[in-house]
């Protein structure tokens, strides 16, 4: 019992003792576990750093590496952009050349226009009277040119000269006029009868294939100013020769140039060519062909009045005979002279009225008019 009791028996000094060092123990088993944490922590800190840092010195690397390609990089993308700009240049430039090229083959296509002109009258004569000068006229307002009745335009030089002939086209005559202009190089006015254009006007289109300036003279040649004639029926004679000679040209624009049959001016008809916009001819000096008996009577009253004046627009008829047969010596004489052909020719074309258009189609009977040319219908197989 003692035994068991002393066996049992616990000294309170050592038992506070024993306290005492197990809490120290405890204590300094904590504090190592803590160091040891620490310690860990620290470790792992230090750990996850070069992990850290060998991760960025590793990923600088890519993009260190990274760094030089683009430069390389952007060397090769800019090298195919300039690469692609020689490759764009040169394509251009074949987009030039071909221009180029095109305007070069360009070039001789007028050439041989141009060359045409002289082709069309080769004037294989030296001494040809040819054509000093080409006038355009403006004509609003209807101006009238010929001193004998109108003296405000005084636009010709001294030696210069106007050819024009009326009541035309007709067979023989016309075509043998056209023939000694055309061997001369030189040009025209012609101012044709409504009446005679729809009888010839296979002729009359060869005046305007030769290059002349056409007008218009009236449709039957009338004197407007019989007092017997009423208003109307001066417009309508007017108006009915413009219709002529443009269904005579097919169509074909021609000058609002007009001349008065016997150069007979009533007021009236003069204030109306002016709201038409139509030039009026006179003349300066009229050859009073139609009265001469033979070719030389033509040429030394043209000459005669010429040398007078100086210079001038001439009056002659293609419908007269003599006058034709006059011509070629008429033009070597004012080559001879010292005078030079002006050429006068319209801004814009004269502008026919749609009523008078249609009584020549119903005066012309068009069934019964070929539009071909003669030569194409009528061919000479034996003389």
């Amino acid at each position: 019992m003692a035994a068991q009791v002393q066996l049992g028996y616990c000294d309170p000094g050592q038992e506070m003792a024993w306290a005492k060092a197990k809490t120290n123990a405890e204590r300094d088993q904590r504090k190592g576990n803590a160091m040891r944490i620490a310690a860990g922590l620290i470790f792992a800190s230090a750990v996850s750093l070069c992990a850290s840092g060998a991760a960025w010195s590793q990923a600088a690397a890519p993009k260190g590496a990274a760094a030089p390609q683009p430069v390389p990089a952007p060397a090769p993308a800019a090298a195919p952009k300039s690469a692609a700009a020689p490759q764009a240049a040169p394509a251009p430039a074949p987009a030039a050349a071909p221009k180029s090229t095109a305007a070069p083959q360009a070039a001789p296509a007028p050439a041989p226009a141009a060359a045409a002109a002289p082709a069309k009258a080769p004037c294989a004569n030296p001494n040809a009277l040819g054509i000093a000068r080409i006038v355009e006229i403006d004509t609003t307002g209807g101006p009238g040119f010929g001193f004998e009745h109108f003296k405000q335009l005084d636009f010709l030089r001294e030696h210069e000269v106007v050819l024009t002939f009326d009541d035309g086209p007709w067979p023989v005559n016309t075509p043998s006029v056209l023939k000694t202009l055309a061997e001369e190089c030189t040009t025209g006015v012609f101012f044709p009868i409504g009446k005679h254009a729809t009888y010839y006007p296979e002729i009359l289109k060869q005046v305007a294939a030769a290059g002349h300036t056409i007008g218009s003279h009236t449709w039957s040649h009338a004197n407007l100013n019989n007092k017997k004639l009423t208003e109307d029926q001066r417009k309508e004679e007017i108006e009915k020769g413009i219709s002529a000679v443009k269904w005579a040209l097919g169509g074909a624009p021609f000058a609002p140039f007009f001349r008065f049959p016997a150069l007979q001016h009533p007021p009236e008809m003069v204030t109306y060519l002016g709201t038409r916009n139509v030039a009026i001819f006179s003349c300066d000096l009229d050859s009073f062909d139609f009265k001469a008996s033979k070719p030389q009577t033509v040429i030394d009253s043209v000459m005669k009045k010429v040398d007078k004046l100086g210079k001038g627009i001439i009056l002659m008829h293609d419908f007269q005979k003599h006058t034709a047969e006059a011509l070629p010596e008429l033009m070597h004489r004012l080559k001879a002279g010292g005078y030079k052909v002006v050429q006068m020719r319209a801004k814009t074309p004269v502008q026919s009225l749609a009523q008078y258009d249609e009584e020549i189609l119903k005066d012309a009977k068009l069934p019964t008019v070929s539009s071909r040319p003669v030569s194409s219908v009528v061919q000479t197989i034996s003389e």
